[in-house]
């Protein structure tokens, strides 16, 4: 129900309310009546900013992405690579049974074949591949260790301390495993899944 205020009562109000000079506006004809609303409406609260998410350096890979034990794309650890896959042997080779195959759908990206058959696969600095943990190069040492907390650590073959290696437990046995390689900057460097020895080669083939 809205309740009828004389005009000259409101003008009064709000003359003595306004900024403007006195005399000014501060009065209306007798004979005009304003309607005020009996309850007056909530002002609208000013609207929250969504909060900015904190940067992840374990996002989800991207779909076809993952590094898995089982291998990566259609290459799989322990088997020979697959017809008409597009992995296939790319500048020199050291002579002997072991080579190294890489793929233009997988950058900075490649895995070494003995016997015919894959035995492991590494993932380098300008790989954008990643675990199914989120867990890619550029991820932290904390983040490795936090995800795999009973990998064991050695130090790195060429460079200093704080630089080292982290591998898994079954690092040596026959399984597929995994093991990281951390630069001095305490960050993921590259990735391996393979198979021991092959897993703790530190020069390709070798």
């Amino acid at each position: 129900m809205r309740s009828l205020i004389p005009a000259s009562v409101v003008g009064l109000a709000l003359a003595a309310c306004s900024s403007q000079p006195e005399g000014a506006n501060d009065t209306l004809p007798a004979n005009v009546t304003l309607e005020v609303p009996a309850t007056a409406p909530s002002p609208t609260p000013p609207s929250k900013a969504s909060p900015i998410p904190e940067p992840n350096s374990t996002a989800t890979p991207a779909p076809g992405k993952t590094l898995a034990l089982e291998g990566l794309g259609d290459l799989r650890i322990g088997e020979p690579v697959p017809r008409g896959s597009n992995w296939g042997s790319r500048g020199a080779q050291i002579p002997g049974d072991c080579r190294t195959i890489s793929s233009p759908d997988f950058p900075d990206t490649y895995a070494i074949v003995i016997g015919g058959k894959v035995r492991r696969i590494t993932v380098g600095a300008g790989s954008d591949v990643k675990l199914i943990e989120g867990i890619g190069v550029g991820s932290s040492e904390a983040d490795v260790k936090k995800t795999f907390p009973s990998f064991r650590s050695e130090p790195h073959k060429y460079e200093s301390n704080p630089a080292k290696y982290l591998t898994a437990p079954n690092g040596e046995s026959g399984s597929p495993a995994l093991r990281f390689e951390i630069g001095q900057n305490g960050k993921v460097s590259a990735i391996h899944v393979g198979t021991s020895p092959v897993l703790q080669y530190v020069e390709g083939c070798a």
